[in-house]
């Protein structure tokens, strides 16, 4: 059987990946396509290096809590972590007021913040609910509110947004409607707000397959925002990364699909831990992460390029950007990358424990791979 992922060891796991890898890319990717997309300085650069002393701190004080099982320090680390949570969400926050440029990127963006607010919110009250026991009939109502909040909220409402500024930066393309940004941002919130209502209610049935429909719907949309970005690109070919992202996007939406549907017909399967567990897997390991590492192949290089070479551009000796790294190294890392996830949830799916364990060494090893290629443009 599949080992249940609510003990001591899966919150560690989860946390490691989703707060000190997910979420601290992230946050630095804001910092910086803020720059970009505002054309402006963040509010307070000595500001984001205590957000992130903060927020280093309180996450390594949380894992260590789940390592130990002690409740005193999940506790202390999940109101740090939300302490460096608000000072980074005070500092874009403060850069877009100031700014005011309101447009589908920035206010993906502050929904996302908000999101990114309250799941860290509910964290925190949920470590503190450990401490000094009051409300904890309500435990699992808060947890789910936490997942749906975080997953789809903050990092659906990102990734979305700051696509609407990268995918047609990467492609080259101009000229395509942006019509469907304000329909995805709209059902994409629904959604997330649908579901987690839905949760912290202890409800489900028809609330819970509208949430489910909307995020699907918005997807939906989002990949025919993708296609219209690709038939105005003039870049035929904008790299590896950018192809896997735009391709595991399609494949979460059919994912979504089958989600919808298998939920409408068997909804008592969605009360099991393996079903969470797969589709966990399914959207953190897969999209989630994937559309990071596809990101960085391209992110990573121009941001280095553009600070070591960019005074020296059009003299002897300096680079080409797109020399700095390997393409095919690139598709190969992502490649096995989702070879690895897909063996773990097919393992999760049939219960296959050495499916699951191979699975994620593949992930482990070729992730390290991966990132030691991204690691060698600094040194070019």
């Amino acid at each position: 059987m599949v080992e249940p992922i609510r003990n001591p060891d899966g919150w560690f796991r989860a946390h490691l990946l989703i707060l000190d890898w997910a979420t601290m890319i992230a946050m630095g990717a804001v910092y910086q396509l803020m720059d970009v997309v505002l054309q402006r300085k963040v509010y307070s650069v000595k500001l984001g290096y205590l957000h992130y002393i903060g927020f280093t701190l309180g996450t390594i004080i949380l894992l260590t809590g789940f390592l130990l099982s002690l409740v005193p320090l999940l506790a202390t680390g999940a109101v740090l972590t939300l302490l460096g949570i608000g000072l980074f969400v005070w500092n874009v926050g403060v850069t877009m007021i100031q700014a005011r440029q309101w447009n589908a990127v920035t206010i993906s963006t502050a929904c996302a913040l908000v999101y990114l607010v309250l799941t860290a919110a509910i964290g925190a009250v949920m470590g503190l609910n450990f401490a000094f026991p009051i409300w904890l009939e309500g435990h699992d109502r808060l947890l789910a509110s936490h997942i749906w909040m975080g997953m789809v909220g903050w990092f659906g409402m990102l990734i979305t947004g700051f696509s609407y500024k990268m995918l047609p930066m990467f492609y080259l393309a101009h000229g395509h409607s942006t019509r469907l940004q304000s329909y995805i941002i709209v059902l994409l919130n629904l959604g997330v707000i649908t579901g987690a209502e839905t949760f912290l209610l202890g409800g489900g049935g028809v609330l819970q397959a509208v949430s489910i429909g909307l995020i699907v719907l918005a997807f939906g949309l989002y990949c025919v925002f993708i296609n219209g970005v690709r038939k105005h690109r003039y870049k035929r070919n904008p790299g590896a990364g950018i192809w896997w992202t735009v391709q595991i996007t399609k494949a979460m939406l059919i994912l979504g699909v089958i989600i919808l549907f298998s939920w409408l017909a068997f909804p008592e399967a969605y009360v099991q831990h393996q079903t969470t567990l797969i589709i966990g897997t399914a959207y953190l390991s897969g999209w989630v992460s994937l559309t990071i590492l596809g990101y960085l192949s391209k992110i990573v290089p121009f941001l280095w390029w553009t600070h070591k070479y960019g005074p020296r551009a059009g003299q002897p000796n300096v680079p080409v950007m797109s020399s700095l790294i390997s393409e095919s190294f690139i598709n190969r890392g992502l490649c096995c990358i989702a070879s690895g996830v897909l063996l773990s949830i097919a393992g999760l799916f049939l219960e296959v424990k050495w499916f699951i364990e191979v699975g994620g060494t593949i992930v482990s090893v070729c992730s390290l791979f991966y990132i030691g290629i991204i690691v060698r443009v600094f040194f070019k």
